[in-house]
């Protein structure tokens, strides 16, 4: 069916039976037809409302026209120009609902895909010599916590401004939640890694395997090491549980953990891994968020014979993309919306075998601005079930603000910062991302940490 010029040109996908089984990149990326077909779709506006829906503020139509006009150099020195991860985030950004959202097109058409066009431009800037360069011209140095999205983005925007950066990463791989977290189908970790050492190209030191608050302090970040200042983007890492019975039986996990196993450790490759992951035949996921989808499509290309989402709202109020929902559909996921789980059975030897529900019905808006589940009396009902997996959130590790004094954080366990800057009660520290948002998207947090690059270098500037 050909596509009209009002229509988004789709994304190439491989075959949902096909990938359904495998770890391969599920989106196949444009041609350089289909790019330039799409991006002769966009207005170039005189006001670029798209810009104003972008965290990290990308020149869209600049970008789009130099793709337009064939200048793919051009494309990828003004993408990278403002955010040192186009191909990361034209692969995980929810586009859809930012800078499309926005797009002038979208009152009576399909919107330009600006998403679909990043990823195009960072791919082949993939296939060229590296542009970046060390620039080293300022005398202070900072130092990064967590080499998660905000914190990247922060080191490859203050490397920009000619400041030696040094990150300090807990795991033994830099990458965050985009490695530990986002799957492979999702996002290759060749192209974190790629993304990753135009960082190092460019002076970013990067150390792994140190837990600030264990293995240093971060006021020993400034009176033994000398930085200038610090910024603070651990993520929110600590997964949350439901507190219902049977979450202590074995083949019960968090997301956070089933996904680390298979993504950071490679669990996927056992034997040729040391990781071993066991997945039963039924998986069931309780949450319907990013998160969720992710650790369901992960379940069966890990074995499972069935996967399914246990939500306890509907479809209308999940959190993931609409996206991802579909290719998860596409693969084979099973949905049970309107779900609430109470409890989780076990075997005789401690093992899952089910979970038990309750059918909820909608009501008014709560706090969060979504309707509030009711339980349904007498719908209780069991989903066999060998695996049970909890994506229902995360928050902040304490362990940093245990350890320093005059770090503020919210009830839930949330650092203050200022919103524009991102500066902290404490001076000279800075923070972004999940740490001050609580668990939110890769792009938020990037935005988070070019913000507060402009404002550390501001900082540092008015002290010289």
């Amino acid at each position: 069916m050909p596509v009209k010029r009002a229509d988004k040109t789709p994304m190439p996908v491989r075959d949902a039976l096909e990938r359904a089984h495998d770890f391969g990149e599920v989106n196949r990326g444009y041609t350089q037809f289909h790019a330039g077909f799409e991006a002769e779709r966009c207005l170039r506006c005189q006001d670029p409302v798209c810009v104003g829906g972008c965290p990290v503020q990308i020149p869209i139509p600049e970008f789009v026209h130099a793709v337009a006009t064939g200048d793919m150099a051009g494309a990828a020195k003004i993408l990278r120009s403002a955010n040192p991860l186009p191909a990361i985030c034209g692969r995980v950004c929810p586009q859809e609902s930012q800078c499309e959202a926005e797009c002038s097109l979208a009152n009576r058409f399909d919107p330009v895909a600006i998403g679909h066009l990043e990823r195009y431009v960072a791919d082949w800037e993939r296939t060229q010599p590296p542009a970046v360069e060390k620039r080293i011209t300022r005398k202070e140095k900072i130092a990064i916590i967590g080499a998660g999205p905000s914190g990247l983005v922060c080191a490859g925007g203050l490397a920009q401004l000619g400041y030696a950066v040094t990150i300090y990463e807990a795991l033994h791989a830099p990458g965050g939640v985009l490695r530990y977290g986002i799957p492979e189908f999702r996002l290759p970790k060749a192209i974190l890694d790629w993304e990753i050492d135009l960082l190092r190209a460019m002076g970013v030191e990067i150390v792994c395997n140190v837990i600030i608050g264990k293995t240093l302090t971060l006021d020993e970040l400034f009176e033994r090491m000398g930085y200038a200042a610090v910024f603070i983007g651990t993520g929110a890492g600590l997964p949350q549980f439901l507190g219902i019975p049977g979450e202590n039986l074995n083949g019960v996990m968090s997301a956070n953990e089933f996904l680390t196993r298979v993504n950071l450790m490679r669990g996927y490759e056992f034997p040729e891994s040391d990781t071993p992951v066991r997945v039963g035949k039924r998986v069931a996921v309780i949450g319907a968020g990013n998160t969720a989808m992710d650790a369901a499509r992960t379940a069966l290309r890990m074995g499972a014979e069935e996967a399914m989402i246990v939500y306890r709202r509907s479809q209308k109020e999940m959190g993931a993309r609409v996206e991802e929902f579909h290719h998860a559909t596409e693969e084979g996921v099973k949905f049970y919306w309107l779900t609430n789980p109470l409890e989780i059975l076990g075997t005789p030897d401690g093992w899952a075998e089910g979970l038990k529900c309750q059918r909820m019905k909608l009501g008014e808006p709560d706090a969060s601005g979504r309707a509030r589940p009711i339980p349904i009396p007498g719908t209780e009902s069991v989903l066999a079930a060998d695996n049970v997996i909890l994506a229902i959130g995360t928050t902040p590790n304490p362990l940093l603000t245990r350890t320093t004094s005059g770090l503020l954080t919210n009830k839930k366990g949330c650092l203050v910062a200022d919103e524009k800057t991102g500066l902290t009660s404490k001076a000279l520290v800075f923070a972004g991302g999940d740490a001050v948002t609580g668990a939110a998207t890769v792009i938020l947090a990037a935005g988070a940490g070019k913000r507060a690059a402009q404002a550390i270098h501001q900082t540092l500037a008015a002290r010289a």
